[in-house]
């Protein structure tokens, strides 16, 4: 039998490598598709000998070709951290619209399975907690946060127009905060920002009051979630994450302990438009995909921080 051929797009990124590595796995041919700008050819350095595996340096929001046959398709390119959408904005939007609609072209010229990586900031500042799939969202479109937010509404959009009127085969995964090893250290986002800062002996940065809740999860967790979903025949948006919440401020506390750091907390403004809750509500994976996380948050943390103490002391 000829081997199942994945595209994994972003597949150079945090989330992206695991994905590779997973589909290996599973004895699939996997190409890796990914422009850089956020991933790191260290992500997949370890795949590169492999004979079924593929690298190819390219943009997705242009065209995007792949000879052959083509079985699934997971369109995980964009910049996911505000530190990256701020500084890269239209490259954001692009990569969510045209670099979807390239990888949904693809996908209906191969009758390829496609899963898109949606997100949790759809539904922006929530005003519904826990946040349920049928939860519209409270998204700013024209704040800072916006591109990113408003390019996954739109490529969820644009992937269920492609369901109904072509009638192709799409997933949506809407994924919450996930951590592991492979975050970038500069990546802006609260876990690797204290982290880093710990292990530095430096003050952890945390943003307003520090009140706000967040819940995360472990990027095996979610890899099983994201195949679970990809091999389920459901086309509707699924969240999938831990709906173990916990304050910045119990986070920051948490750190501190896990690092043996001197380190305080030091408050900043709160950016603009920044979600004051995160909780998935996974009634709906738990029915679908029989998924729930397996890992707590302190058994993730475990590998995460033994990654992040090679990568800041050496």
């Amino acid at each position: 039998m000829t081997k199942k051929k994945v595209l994994i797009t972003g597949g150079a990124g945090f989330l992206g490598s695991h994905l590779c590595d997973r589909f290996m796995k599973e004895g699939c041919h996997v190409i890796a598709m990914d422009n850089l700008l956020t991933g790191d050819i260290a992500n997949i350095e370890h795949l590169l000998k492999e004979k079924d595996f593929e690298f190819h340096h390219h943009d997705v929001s242009k065209y995007v070709h792949v000879s052959g046959e083509l079985s699934y398709i997971l369109h995980f390119a964009s910049p996911a951290s505000p530190i990256d959408y701020l500084k890269m904005p239209i490259q954001t939007m692009k990569v969510g619209s045209l670099g979807t609609l390239n990888c949904l072209g693809l996908a209906k010229d191969k009758g390829a399975r496609i899963l898109v990586a949606s997100t949790s900031e759809v539904y922006g500042d929530p005003q519904v907690h826990p946040q349920k799939e049928d939860y519209w969202g409270n998204v700013n479109p024209v704040g800072p946060r916006g591109v990113y937010d408003e390019a996954k509404r739109f490529q969820e959009a644009l992937t269920m127009a492609y369901h109904t009127f072509h009638g192709l085969e799409t997933r949506i995964v809407r994924i919450f905060n996930t951590f592991g090893p492979r975050m970038r250290l500069d990546d802006g986002r609260v876990l690797p920002a204290f982290i880093s800062q710990a292990l530095r002996g430096e003050d952890l940065t945390a943003f307003g009051d520090g009140s706000q809740t967040r819940s995360f999860t472990y990027v095996d967790d979610l890899v099983e979630g994201i195949y679970r979903l990809l091999m389920s025949d459901y086309p509707h948006p699924v969240n999938v994450g831990n709906p173990q919440e916990i304050t910045i401020n119990e986070f920051a506390e948490e750190i501190i302990r896990l690092t043996g750091s001197k380190s305080k907390v030091i408050y900043k403004p709160l950016p603009k438009d920044d979600p004051k809750q995160r909780k998935p509500d996974i009634t709906l994976a738990k029915k679908i995909l029989d998924w729930e996380p397996k890992y707590s948050r302190a058994e993730g943390l475990k590998p995460t921080l033994e990654y992040f103490k090679q990568k800041v002391l050496g």
